[in-house]
C-alpha cells in the first residue's frame, strides 16, 4: 500500500505546485449564486493580495412597487458593509423612478453579508447592488442554499429565492409547484451581489460583472421535480447520473462498465440507457438518436458531478417542450459552479482508483461561467474492471443590456473493460467467482466533443430565447450476453463450431440542432397571463455497424447490421399559461414533431433461401444473391416519415397555505430504432399516454426551516413497450402494457441539514398476457441526508477560522424484480456514506461506497444462455447476474484558492 501511494504522490507531485502558482494570481471575490432569470451588477476595485470580499449571508429581493404598470429597469445602489457584516449607509448610484429606489433601498436595508477581510481581520467596505425590476408575477418559494457549506438564509417578509418558475419551489427534490404565501406584484429584488473591494483597498480600476440566470418553465404538477442539489451534493455519487436519484422512483445500473451510460428505471420503466427518457444538459441534448446499441442512448459520464447545481425531472410527457424520448419522462442537468476561485481535488483509494479535479470559477463572475476537467482511473473491482477517462469542460455567461448568452464547449474520453454477466448455476457451483467474467473481451472505448450557444432577449412583454449545438460522438462497444450459443451451423457454410457471441458495436454520429422559444406575458383578469410558441430542429448522421467476434482469433466473422442512418426531427409546439383566478392555473399546448428517415442498410440480404446449389453462398455476411442464387445488390435504402401530434395539460389549484393541488394528462412519444425502418411505412414511433393527480405542500417554518411534502397517483399506458433481448444484445419493440403507481416523497433543509427521502410503487403489465413487466422494481425507496457548516467550538478555530465538517449519507432499498418465465430476483439494499472536515481553504474528506460490504446482484435477468459447452447449448433458460461492487472507501484531498476562502 505505501509502495502504490509513493508512487500515486511521485505521479502527481506537481499538482499542489500548480494549484500554488494559480492562487497567486486568483483574486478573491465574493459572488452568491443567481436566482433564475436574475441578473446583476456589481463593481469591484482589484483586490491585493490577502484581500477578500464581502459575501451576502441573508438576502432579500424587493418588492415590485404598486400601480407602475409593466415598467422594467435597473437600480444601482453603493451600499456601506461595516465591520459586523450589517448594512450601514447607502446612496442611489442608478435610479429608474422614486419608487423604485425607495423598494431597492427598504430591501438592501435588510442584507446581511460575510464582511471583507485583510489578512484574515474583518474591514469595513463598500460594494455596489444592483436590483432588477421586472412586471410581477408570482413570488417564487423559496430555493435551498445552493453551496453545502453556506447556512441558508433566514425568513424575509419578500423571498430571496429564485424567481426561476412562478410557483415552482426549486430546493426540496419534492416541493409542489406552488407558493406558500400569497400572491403580490413582485419579480424585482436584488438578482445578485457580487463582492467588491474593501473601503481601505488602494489603487485599481473598477471592473463590471455582470450574473445571469435563466427561468424555467412554470411547474406541471405533483410529478414535476425542480432539485436544487444543495448540501446533498456531498453524498457519494460514483457519476453524475446519480444526482437523478434524488427524485422519486429512479433506480440506477450498469452491467457495461466504468463508461458504460447507466441503465435507468423510471417509475415502471426500463428505459435502459435513456431510451425512454429524454435527457440534457444545459438544454443540450444528451440521447443518442440512431446508436445501434440502443435508440435514445444517453451517456452522462461528460458531465462531472462538481458541476452539476440542479435538474429538473418532470415524469411524465405534461411540458410541450419535452420531445423525442419523453416516454417515461424528461431530465435536464443544469450546470454551474457556485464557488468561484480555483478548486483542485485528488482522490484515491479501493482497487487503485485515481481521480485528479480542477475546478475554475472567475472572481466576479457567475455560476455559469467555470472550467473544470478531470482524470480518472480504476483497476476496478474484480476481474475485467478497470478504466480509465478524460473530460474537460467550459461555459461563459455574460450580459449585455436586455440580452444575455452563454457559449460552452466540452470534450471527454474513456476506455474501460466489463466483466459481463454471469450464470448464478455456474456461481453457486464454484464454477466462477461472484465478481467473474466469462469473456474479457468486453468494454468499450467512447467519446463525445460538443459546443454550443444561447441566446435570451427581454424585450417589454416578449422573451425571446434560442440555443443551438453541434455534438461528435465515437463509440465502439463489446459485449457477450450467451456465450456461445448464436452461431448454429448453416448448411451453405463452411463446417464450424460455436465461435462465439461477442457483440463489435462500433457508430460515429453527428448531431446539429438548435431550439428556441418566444413568451409573450400580459395581464388579464387582474392576472398575469403567458403564451409560447418554440421550435426544436435537430438532424442526425449516424454510421453503425455490429459484427460477431471469434473468441479464438478476435476477428469478425458475421456482420449482424451495417447502417448509414440520416435522421431528422423538427417540432414546434404551443404552451399557454393561464390564470384565470389567483388560486387557478391553466397549463398546456401541443406539440408536433416530424420525424424522417432515410437508412442506407449496407449489409440487406443475408440470407438466400433457397439457395443456389452450383453457387451457394457460403460464409459470406452482407449477399449479393436470393431465392436460387438470383443477383440483387447486398444494398438497401429505405425512407418514410412520420408526423406525431401530442396534446398535454395541466391544472393546479392553490396554494392555500402551501397545499396545492394538481391534474396532469399528456401523450408522450419515442421514435423508431432506425433497423425497424420499412419503406413509406407510418407512424416510426411509439406513444405513451400518461394521467397524474396528486397533492403538494411547502412551507418555510421559524430558523429557518423549509419543509416540503408530495404524493400522488400515476397511470401510463404505452402502445410498443422495449423488452431486453440477450440476443440483440439491446431492447427490442415489444406489445402494449400499462403501469399504475403512487409517488411520495419530502425534503426538508436548514442552517445545518438537508435531508431528502422518496418512494415509489408501481404495478406494470403486458396488456395481452396480464403478465408482470420484466425487470421492472415495483417498490424504489430512496433517503439522502447531509449535516454539514461549522463546527461551534470556539478552541477548535485556528488563526481565527473556525473548522467546518459534513457528514452524509444515502441508502437505497428495491424490491425483488419480476424476470421472465415467473422469477424473481432478489432485494436489493445499498448505504453509502461520507464525512468532510475542513479550514480555510483546504478539505479532508472520506467516501465509503456499501458501507455494510454487500454481495448484492445489481441487475438480474433470466435467459438462454451457454458460456461453457461451445458444442451442443443448453436451451434452458437460466438466471443472471451482474455483480455489484464491494465496500469502496476513497480518500480526497482538495484546496481551494479565491472565492469566499
Amino acid at each position: 500500500m505505501s509502495g502504490r501511494v509513493w508512487l500515486l504522490l511521485s505521479r502527481w507531485w506537481w499538482w499542489p505546485a500548480v494549484v500554488v502558482a494559480a492562487g497567486g494570481v486568483v483574486e478573491s471575490r465574493a459572488v452568491a449564486e443567481e436566482p433564475a432569470t436574475a441578473t446583476a451588477t456589481s463593481t469591484a476595485t482589484g483586490s491585493p493580495r490577502g484581500l477578500v470580499a464581502p459575501a451576502p449571508l441573508e438576502r432579500v429581493d424587493a418588492v415590485y412597487p404598486a400601480g407602475e404598470g409593466q415598467k422594467v429597469c435597473d437600480v444601482t445602489l453603493a451600499v456601506e458593509v461595516a465591520i459586523d457584516g450589517a448594512v450601514g449607509g447607502m446612496s442611489v448610484a442608478g435610479s429608474c423612478g422614486a419608487a423604485f429606489d425607495a423598494a431597492a433601498m427598504a430591501a438592501a436595508a435588510r442584507w446581511r453579508f460575510s464582511p471583507a477581510t485583510r489578512d484574515g481581520r474583518a474591514i469595513a467596505s463598500r460594494i455596489r447592488l444592483v436590483f432588477h425590476f421586472e412586471p410581477p408575477v408570482v413570488v417564487p418559494v423559496p430555493a435551498a442554499s445552493p453551496n453545502a457549506a453556506a447556512p441558508s438564509p433566514p425568513p424575509a417578509a419578500a423571498p430571496a429565492g429564485p424567481a426561476s418558475s412562478p410557483e415552482r419551489p426549486s430546493s426540496p427534490a419534492a416541493t409542489p409547484g406552488g407558493a406558500a404565501a400569497p400572491v403580490v406584484p413582485a419579480t424585482g429584488g436584488s438578482q445578485v451581489s457580487a463582492g467588491g473591494a474593501a473601503a481601505e483597498a488602494k489603487g485599481g480600476e473598477p471592473v463590471t460583472v455582470e450574473v445571469v440566470g435563466r427561468r424555467a418553465a412554470p411547474s406541471r404538477g405533483v410529478s414535476d421535480f425542480d432539485v436544487k442539489i444543495g448540501a446533498l451534493g456531498l453524498v457519494p455519487r460514483a457519476s453524475a447520473a446519480e444526482a437523478l436519484k434524488l427524485a422519486p422512483g429512479v433506480l440506477l445500473q450498469n452491467d457495461g462498465g466504468e463508461g458504460h451510460a447507466e441503465q435507468i428505471y423510471l417509475r415502471g420503466f426500463d428505459a435502459r440507457e435513456g431510451q425512454d427518457i429524454e435527457m440534457s444538459a444545459g438544454g443540450v441534448p444528451i440521447n443518442e438518436a440512431g446508436n445501434l446499441h440502443g435508440n435514445g442512448y444517453a451517456d452522462s459520464h461528460f458531465l462531472l458531478p462538481e458541476l452539476i447545481t440542479g435538474l429538473r425531472l418532470l415524469e411524465g410527457p405534461y411540458d410541450p417542450r419535452q420531445g423525442n424520448f419523453a416516454v417515461a419522462g424528461s431530465v435536464d442537468f443544469a450546470l454551474g459552479l457556485p464557488e468561484r476561485g480555483l478548486t483542485t481535488k485528488l482522490t484515491y483509494g479501493s482497487f487503485n482508483t485515481e481521480r485528479l479535479l480542477l475546478l475554475y470559477g472567475p472572481g466576479g463572475a457567475s455560476s455559469g461561467t467555470f472550467a473544470g476537467g478531470e482524470l480518472y482511473q480504476t483497476d476496478g473491482f474484480g476481474q475485467n474492471r478497470d478504466g480509465r477517462r478524460g473530460s474537460v469542460i467550459a461555459q461563459y455567461e455574460g450580459r449585455t443590456g436586455a440580452h444575455s448568452f452563454r457559449v460552452g464547449a466540452q470534450a471527454y474520453v474513456a476506455s474501460f473493460h466489463s466483466a459481463g454477466l454471469v450464470r448464478q448455476d455456474d456461481y453457486n457451483a464454484g464454477r466462477v467467482c461472484f465478481y467473474c467474467t466469462y469473456d474479457p473481451a468486453q468494454g468499450a472505448d467512447a467519446s463525445r466533443y460538443s459546443v454550443w450557444g444561447d441566446h435570451e432577449s427581454h424585450l417589454d412583454h416578449l422573451v425571446i430565447k434560442n440555443t443551438v449545438f453541434g455534438i461528435a460522438r465515437p463509440m465502439r462497444l463489446r459485449e457477450n450476453f450467451t456465450g456461445f450459443l448464436l452461431d448454429p451451423q448453416e448448411p451453405q457454410q463452411s463446417t464450424h463450431g460455436q465461435r462465439g457471441d461477442l457483440l463489435d458495436l462500433s457508430s460515429m454520429a453527428f448531431t446539429l440542432g438548435a431550439r428556441g422559444a418566444a413568451r409573450l406575458s400580459g395581464t388579464l383578469l387582474g392576472q398575469t397571463q403567458e403564451l409560447e410558441v418554440g421550435y426544436f430542429a435537430r438532424g442526425d448522421f449516424v454510421r453503425s455497424t455490429q459484427t460477431r467476434l471469434e473468441a479464438a482469433t478476435g476477428h469478425p466473422y458475421h456482420v449482424d447490421t451495417d447502417l448509414d442512418s440520416r435522421l431528422g426531427d423538427i417540432g414546434l409546439y404551443l404552451d399557454a399559461n393561464l390564470r384565470p383566478l389567483s388560486w387557478l392555473a391553466l397549463r398546456g399546448g401541443v406539440r408536433a414533431d416530424l420525424f424522417t428517415y432515410d437508412v442506407l442498410n449496407l449489409c440487406a440480404a443475408q440470407s438466400a433461401s433457397p439457395a443456389s446449389r452450383t453457387n451457394p453462398p457460403g460464409d459470406a455476411s452482407c449477399l449479393s444473391q436470393q431465392a436460387f442464387g438470383a443477383y440483387r445488390e447486398p444494398t438497401q435504402r429505405t425512407s418514410t416519415s412520420g408526423l406525431s401530434i401530442l396534446p398535454r395539460a395541466s391544472l393546479l389549484l392553490g396554494p392555500w397555505y402551501g397545499l396545492q393541488a394538481s391534474l396532469s394528462y399528456g401523450q408522450g412519444m419515442r421514435s423508431i430504432d432506425p433497423v425497424y425502418i420499412v419503406q413509406d411505412a407510418g407512424t416510426p414511433f411509439a406513444t405513451a399516454t400518461t394521467f397524474d393527480a396528486g397533492l403538494a405542500w411547502a412551507r418555510k417554518l421559524e430558523r429557518p426551516v423549509e419543509l416540503a411534502l408530495r404524493g400522488g397517483f400515476f397511470q401510463t399506458r404505452v402502445d410498443r413497450d422495449l423488452i431486453f433481448s440477450q440476443s440483440a444484445g439491446r431492447n427490442v419493440l415489444g406489445g402494449a402494457s400499462t403501469r399504475n403507481g403512487v409517488v411520495v416523497a419530502g425534503r426538508a433543509t436548514g442552517r445545518f441539514f438537508d435531508a431528502a427521502a422518496n418512494l415509489t410503487w408501481v404495478h406494470g403489465t403486458y396488456d395481452d398476457t396480464g403478465l408482470l413487466i420484466a425487470y421492472i422494481p415495483e417498490l424504489v425507496v430512496r433517503f439522502d441526508g447531509a449535516l454539514h457548516g461549522d463546527i461551534p467550538i470556539e478552541k477548535l478555530r485556528l488563526r481565527g477560522r473556525p473548522f467546518r465538517g459534513a457528514l452524509t449519507t444515502g441508502l437505497g432499498y428495491t424490491s425483488p424484480r419480476p424476470l421472465p418465465q415467473g422469477e424473481r430476483g432478489d432485494a436489493l439494499f445499498t448505504w453509502d456514506a461520507s464525512a468532510t472536515v475542513g479550514w480555510w481553504w483546504l478539505d479532508l474528506g472520506v467516501q465509503v461506497f456499501n458501507v455494510l460490504d454487500a454481495r448484492y446482484r445489481l441487475g438480474e435477468y433470466n435467459y438462454v444462455s451457454d458460456f461453457r459447452s461451445q458444442a451442443q447449448p443448453t436451451l434452458v433458460p437460466a438466471r443472471m447476474f451482474s455483480a455489484g461492487a464491494p465496500r469502496t472507501v476513497l480518500f480526497s484531498l482538495a484546496i481551494h484558492f479565491g472565492g469566499d476562502r
